[in-house]
């Protein structure tokens, strides 16, 4: 389609010329206990609230609406190469599993507005847990399953969950991670102690159990099942809390973004058609982690609400088992959809340049490729055009938004493709571009990327009970306008593009981690004096952290051993999802004459840009200094 025959001009100059009428449009999708008093409040809340007055339930309109229409319809496939297991679940036996299990969290003491955490592999009863806590107006906060144990305590203290739901063993690849002994471990360090944990026993790995605390998922089940005890929707306002996903903070302590239960509904019900072109019905995948964002709106919540059929897959783009895995479950499950990382599609490319694995795979019913989560690099987007024969689609969205903020939407109609472009902002978000001192720059000029407030249904309204915060962070730089954080430009034609992170937030293959968190990680090394974590640029994962150390004078211990330490280090301290793999010994760090790190300058060195002597330096040297250093690992250009 050319931009001619897309409606999203129409859609957009619609939304803008009546932003509370388009609102209240696609809000007759969802089924309201009570309708909204106001479609937005700009009173309320730190910059306004949606559907205020309104009640409502997300689990009903997830699951209990669709079984009258299409209880029989798959309402979940998950796909499990990593353990050989396949299961559907329709919207009828999904309603029954939430039920119950909504059951056993209120028989646990959970009630309306209690939280309840997360530490779940990509199994089912992830998805059910979430849906329950929605059933009976439970906040969740789900965790992903491959953080530490100190970054789990910090959520588990922030959020105080009166339950923690998780399972014995996660797998990544041929390898079986416990889950327990890093949960029990991260309860320990936690202050905020929950009352009891539900735990699913895999059977890869069996889990200890805490007398007193910890109960068997599969036993309470059973027993509620035989009891009949389920439990029925709770009525919530639309402006309560749905769940708390938490996201990387410059300062090292987590964001906790909030999510509301309305406008989160009428928002993700709106891009399932208009955005992504998908029918109810219709089978979509999205190929993430229900512990990322991408895994809450389009695994758990999107697609149901919609009366789509999800995708649950517990595997990787390659080696499990080969590039053509993705290939194998698109055509295995009618898949017409799929959302995924670049990264994903680079790892596939890498293996498998010529594709050679798609041969034989029935993708006839397949038409639309999604990225998302980093920068999609032309080249990847050509590759993945020409093997696959259909639209591959750039787009751009963070935690806090919950939705794409800018795309190409093929439920509106294709426009025209600017490679390296996620395409224009959708109804609903205003992108101007700001200078540092906050005026708008012209077009093809870089600068700050921000949202004219107030933000669209679906966003976050505040961070979990920091709101100051949540101003400071977001609404403080630019008066009037949320800063995404990201630089970047709008073209002549109001194409948006994303150039990369104004502060220390570097994306790893579409996960969001913070190197002050990294920082942190090597300062806590007894032989380190100094250190600074730079994101540098990587064909595979987008961005791969590299931390540059300064030794304290009289370590022993030669550089290498140190180095490898540090790495040891930060995958024990946060995870094996920081992919850090780099630790580079100098002599000293580039500082403004006021001591700031040049870390900028020390990233555009490592990614072989152009760069010029910042004003500011203290001793010009050290850059050549740390221009040697890269150069001698392979680095810097």
């Amino acid at each position: 389609m050319t931009s001619t025959q897309s409606r999203y001009h129409d859609a957009y100059a619609q939304w803008k010329s009546d932003p509370v009428g388009f609102w209240e449009e696609a809000a007759r999708e969802i089924d309201w206990i009570r309708p909204a008093d106001r479609i937005f409040d700009a009173e309320a809340g730190t910059y306004g609230r949606w559907f205020a007055g309104a009640l409502c339930n997300t689990c009903y309109n997830a699951v209990d609406r669709h079984v009258a229409t299409r209880g029989d319809q798959a309402a979940i496939i998950y796909d499990s190469p990593v353990t050989g297991t396949k299961r559907i679940l329709t919207y009828r036996d999904l309603q029954e599993e939430v039920a119950i299990l909504a059951a056993v969290l209120q028989d646990m003491g959970v009630a309306k507005g209690d939280r309840v955490v997360l530490y779940m592999p990509m199994i089912p009863e992830a998805s059910i847990g979430m849906l329950a806590c929605a059933r009976i107006g439970a906040v969740h906060s789900v965790v992903f399953g491959g953080f530490a144990p100190k970054e789990l305590a910090t959520r588990i203290d922030d959020a105080r969950p009166k339950v923690v739901l998780t399972a014995s063993c996660g797998i990544e690849g041929a390898r079986v991670l416990p889950y327990k002994p890093l949960l029990d471990e991260a309860i320990s360090l936690s202050a905020a102690k929950p009352e009891s944990c539900l735990v699913v026993q895999r059977p890869q790995c069996e889990a200890s159990l805490v007398e007193g605390r910890d109960r068997d998922w599969q036993e309470e089940v059973a027993k509620a099942r035989a009891a009949g005890r389920k439990a029925d929707c709770v009525p919530v306002a639309a402006t309560d809390p749905l769940y708390v996903l938490y996201t990387s903070g410059t300062t090292g302590k987590p964001k906790g973004v909030v999510r509301d239960n309305g406008g989160h509904m009428v928002a993700l019900k709106w891009t399932m058609r208009n955005f992504y072109g998908v029918e109810p019905g219709e089978v979509f995948w999205a190929a993430s982690d229900v512990g990322w964002v991408v895994g809450h709106s389009y695994i758990v919540y999107g697609p149901l609400l919609h009366g789509a059929t999800a995708i649950l897959y517990e595997g990787k783009p390659v080696g499990t088992p080969d590039a053509g895995a993705y290939w194998r479950v698109i055509a295995e499950h009618g898949v017409v959809t799929l959302f995924t990382a670049p990264t994903a599609f680079r790892a596939i490319k890498k293996e498998d340049p010529n594709a050679e694995l798609l041969e034989g795979h029935d993708l006839s019913r397949f038409r639309a490729l999604f990225l998302a989560g980093e920068r999609a690099d032309p080249d990847t987007i050509q590759w993945a055009e020409r093997i696959l024969d259909v639209p591959v689609i750039d787009h751009w969205w963070q935690t806090e938004t919950g939705w794409p903020v800018a795309g190409n939407p093929i439920g509106l109609g294709l426009l025209p493709v600017k490679y390296g472009s996620p395409t224009v902002p959708m109804p609903g978000y205003v992108l101007e571009v700001l200078d540092e001192g906050g005026k708008p720059v012209p077009p093809d000029t870089m600068g700050s990327i921000v949202i004219k407030l107030p933000l669209p249904p679906g966003c976050l309204p505040t961070l979990w009970n920091a709101d100051e915060r949540f101003r400071e962070a977001y609404l403080s730089v630019y008066p009037g306008y949320y800063s995404t954080s990201d630089a970047g430009y709008l073209d002549k034609d109001g194409y948006v593009w994303v150039m990369g992170r104004t502060d220390d937030i570097i994306n790893v293959a579409g996960h969001r981690l913070s190197t002050g968190g990294m920082e942190e990680v090597l300062a806590s090394h007894p032989a380190v004096a100094e250190c600074a974590v730079i994101g540098v640029k990587d064909s595979l994962k987008g961005e791969v952290p590299c931390g540059f150390v300064v030794l304290k004078a009289g370590v022993a211990k030669a550089p290498h051993e140190v180095e490898t330490e540090l790495v040891s280090l930060v995958r024990e301290k946060i995870g094996p999802v920081a992919a850090f793999k780099l630790a580079i010994t100098v002599g000293r760090l580039p500082k403004t004459r006021s001591g700031k790190i040049l870390r900028g300058t020390m990233k555009k060195i490592a990614d072989g840009e152009s760069w010029s002597m910042p004003a500011t330096i203290d001793d010009p040297v050290i850059l050549d200094e740390i221009g040697e250093a890269l150069k001698q690992r392979g680095l810097a250009g």
